[in-house]
């Protein structure tokens, strides 16, 4: 995998946890500058828009599918009315996986992901049937988001967990205590998501500009006291940031590549200038005396 890679949550439009209103053709040509500059995958979700990611990416793959590794994640279900519920049951997995693939236009998922678990269903259970998926090629990887090493550990009896996908970011630094250490000694790949915590990491956030039906209106670290904390370590990361000719949110991204445990972050954009600076964040240099007076301000604010 590119150390980067594109996340299609945004480009779903509008669902419960959308990003508001997304124009389709700019989310096609961000897939298509993403890789025109290096980025060889792209993670998404049924759920993103209740399947509207997926078909977008379906699109914007036509012709080029074969050149581009695909993930995306099952495990969470919706209603007509669109209401989300957990369902990990493998009867539930098998069908969101045959629908995945109709959206996707494609006859393999490369990684095929649970998206968070289920307390319902066992996950040997769950886990069981990724396997018979990717037994009978319609699936090449299997991974898991959102879990700790206790669910991994189970799933591990079975099968080989391939990947995590954790959130992990300056701000979101839990994943360091057990579960990075763990997946790097036992070889489990780690595809961090929110580097730049959905935006407000990248130094140029705007809360005026939050559409109204954006999830982040209803997330506590939207909100004061919390926002303006975090937009606070933000500001004190600007002279790295200027010494270095990058943007605050290159730099967190190139914050959790550092760590030898990260295989690759996701990298959300909605327009192909976004994709174009954050593909950039691959290439930067800091000093390491200058990594470890960041990585203070970071300390002293968590």
């Amino acid at each position: 995998l590119s150390v980067i890679g594109l996340g299609a949550w945004a480009i779903g439009g509008p669902w419960q946890w959308g990003w508001g209103k997304q124009d389709d053709d700019d989310s096609i040509r961000t897939i298509h500058r993403a890789l025109d500059l290096g980025i060889n995958w792209i993670d998404t979700a049924a759920v993103y828009g209740l399947g509207h990611s997926e078909e977008i990416v379906g699109k914007a793959l036509k012709g080029v599918r074969e050149q581009v590794f695909v993930a995306t994640k099952c495990g969470l279900v919706w209603s007509s009315k669109g209401k989300i519920r957990n369902d990990l049951s493998p009867a539930s997995i098998r069908k969101e996986a045959e629908d995945s693939l109709r959206r996707l236009n494609t006859d393999y998922i490369d990684l095929y992901q649970i998206h968070w678990p289920d307390p319902r269903t066992p996950i040997e259970k769950s886990w069981r049937e990724m396997v018979k998926l990717q037994k009978e090629g319609k699936v090449r990887y299997i991974g898991v988001s959102n879990f700790d090493v206790t669910l991994m550990e189970k799933a591990e009896t079975i099968a080989h967990v391939d990947s995590l996908q954790p959130l992990y970011n300056f701000i979101d630094r839990a994943a360091e205590k057990e579960i990075l250490p763990y997946c790097q000694e036992n070889g489990t790949g780690v595809i961090v998501y929110s580097p730049m915590k959905s935006g407000l990491l990248t130094g140029k956030f705007d809360s005026e500009r939050l559409a109204a039906d954006d999830w982040r209106s209803k997330s506590g670290d939207f909100k004061e006291p919390r926002l303006s904390e975090i937009l606070g370590l933000v500001e004190s990361l600007q002279p790295f940031a200027k010494k270095y000719n990058i943007s605050v949110g290159q730099l967190a991204i190139g914050w959790v590549l550092k760590n030898s445990a990260v295989t690759s972050a996701i990298v959300g954009a909605r327009r192909p200038e976004q994709i174009e600076e954050n593909a950039a964040a691959a290439e930067i240099e800091i000093d390491s005396a200058d990594w470890g007076e960041i990585d203070k301000l970071i300390k002293n604010f968590n």
